[in-house]
């Protein structure tokens, strides 16, 4: 009888905090406690464990078993504590050589018969293993998502008996191998947009600068084709991008596809989602909407129609690029650098401003509906657009296609070199220091730039924008600097201020 230690690794958001889960079995009536905040799920684990350990024809210490899992004030849930807690007391039972557990972390939940099941949030327990140079033990179903870290130590295993096999060195776990990688994503083509000139330039600039933009514009207009063509001309992802995003679906308890993770997320939420649903929340904090768009696009159809507490709690991660999820027992922060693509309509029936003259709404009800926008909300987003109807001409089965995705996606990602050889970032995330190097402007364009201010009111956020956008636009063109044609345009796509409070009554 002894006491035995091995390490494993709690959740808490996307970070993976250590667990030393401390065994000590001594004598006494047979009995079995665990502390340090366990949850429900690790309160339970000690009836999974005493059947796996009898399953698996070892031997179930009978004494006082103590199972303490330090840090005391970390809140441990989930499953995954279930296979170091039987090392453990295999190891204080003296049945595993204790020095083999040094080194080593473990982490899988056990089936009545000692299987190993897989567990959500490996691939920051991975991450946390490979940083503190220890080799990681995981079940099997786990394997795909643990190979995504190129640098980590991981070894696999199916049953309990598999491992104390390995620690005993009568066999050798095999190393986790990577999933196939999926065929390059079939993002919907671009070129079955038809006409929307314009839009389809500012849906060019937002992707190379990593732009937000707002569409708006009657029904049936093509923002939402549009939005959804968005992925299809983003530039690839880096390793880092796909690891941080990887790592948000890992903790979310939803499906994650190994063979997905360099794929850029496209989310589209129904406007009937709360705050909770786009932030993230419960009693053990879940990534919402904003975090699972992380280095993707996230699409808001309908924007008045969203409540409007749901939109606000958008501001501080558009600016932060994190939200902070707190609770009363805990508090989690998720990593939510999301691009943001929103569409709506000009009123409440959707014909303000149409050539048509078919809108009855009067300015006042117009009024009433932008108003559920907040201003601070709508001068976050660096590209607004209103776009027309359709003529019938572009409609016709005849009529030639647009450019296609892959050729925007060529000049997109060669706009986004420049960037990052310049600044290491997208211009979007461009500092305050950033924009007085990088976005200088000449004597008369900076006139200009006052002009606009004093015009249109402009906040100081809103003149940033500007010029991000602007020095998207120069990147575009090949241009070390940015001219007048380039802060023109920039400054042409701030309808909302332009045109005041209901700008489809001026179109």
């Amino acid at each position: 009888m002894g006491l035995a230690r091995v390490i494993s690794r709690a959740r808490v958001g996307v970070r993976a905090p250590q667990v030393t889960v401390e065994v000590h079995v001594g004598g006494g009536l047979p009995s079995l406690s665990i502390v340090g905040l366990p949850e429900a799920a690790v309160r339970e684990a000690k009836d999974r464990v005493r059947a796996a350990i009898v399953c698996a024809q070892l031997e179930f210490p009978a004494g006082r078993i103590t199972i303490n899992l330090a840090p005391a004030d970390l809140r441990k849930d989930g499953g995954g504590f279930d296979l170091p807690i039987a090392l453990g007391i295999l190891a204080a039972s003296d049945q595993l050589p204790q020095q083999v557990l040094e080194g080593c972390e473990f982490l899988g939940e056990l089936g009545l018969t000692g299987e190993l099941r897989a567990v959500h949030g490996v691939l920051p327990a991975t991450l946390a293993a490979a940083e503190a140079g220890r080799q990681l033990v995981l079940p099997a179903p786990n394997s795909a998502e643990a190979a995504l870290v190129s640098n980590a130590d991981v070894r696999t295993a199916r049953t309990l008996l598999e491992v104390c096999a390995a620690l005993r060195g009568q066999k050798s776990l095999p190393a986790a191998e990577a999933m196939a990688a999926a065929a390059a994503p079939s993002h919907l083509d671009l070129a079955d947009v038809r006409g929307q000139a314009q839009a389809r330039r500012a849906l060019e600039i937002a992707a190379c600068g990593q732009h937000h933009l707002l569409l708006v514009g009657s029904p049936g207009c093509g923002k939402t084709l549009l939005a959804s063509r968005l992925p299809g001309i983003l530039p690839p992802m880096s390793e880092t991008e796909a690891l941080e995003s990887a790592a948000v679906h890992s903790v979310s308890g939803q499906f994650f596809d190994p063979a997905q993770w360099r794929q850029r997320a496209f989310r589209s939420p129904h406007h009937t989602a709360s705050a909770v649903a786009l932030t993230g929340g419960g009693s053990s904090p879940r990534p919402g909407e904003i975090s699972l768009s992380h280095h993707g696009v996230l699409f808001l159809d309908e924007l008045p129609e969203w409540s409007r507490s749901a939109l606000e709690v958008l501001r501080q991660p558009l600016e932060s690029g994190t939200v902070t999820v707190s609770r009363a027992a805990r508090q989690c922060d998720f990593p939510a650098r999301f691009q943001l693509v929103a569409a709506m309509n000009p009123c409440p029936c959707g014909w303000a401003g149409d050539a048509s003259g078919r809108c009855r709404c009067s300015a006042d009800v117009i009024a009433r509906y932008r108003s559920r926008i907040s201003g601070p909300l709508i001068d976050r987003i660096d590209l607004q657009l209103t776009l027309q109807r359709l003529p019938p001409n572009l409609l016709a089965a005849d009529a030639s296609p647009g450019e296609s995705s892959a050729d925007v996606r060529q000049r997109v990602i060669a706009g986004r070199e420049r960037q990052l050889t310049r600044a290491g970032k997208p211009n979007a995330l461009l500092g305050q220091s950033e924009l007085t190097r990088d976005c200088r402007l000449q004597a008369s364009d900076q006139h200009l730039l006052e002009h606009a201010i004093n015009r249109m009111q402009l906040s100081a956020r809103g003149v940033h924008r500007i010029l991000r956008v602007a020095r998207s636009i120069a990147d575009l063109a090949h241009t070390p600097n940015i001219d007048t044609a380039h802060l023109a345009e920039a400054i042409g796509y701030r309808t909302m201020d332009a045109r005041g409070p209901n700008p489809a009554m001026a179109a």
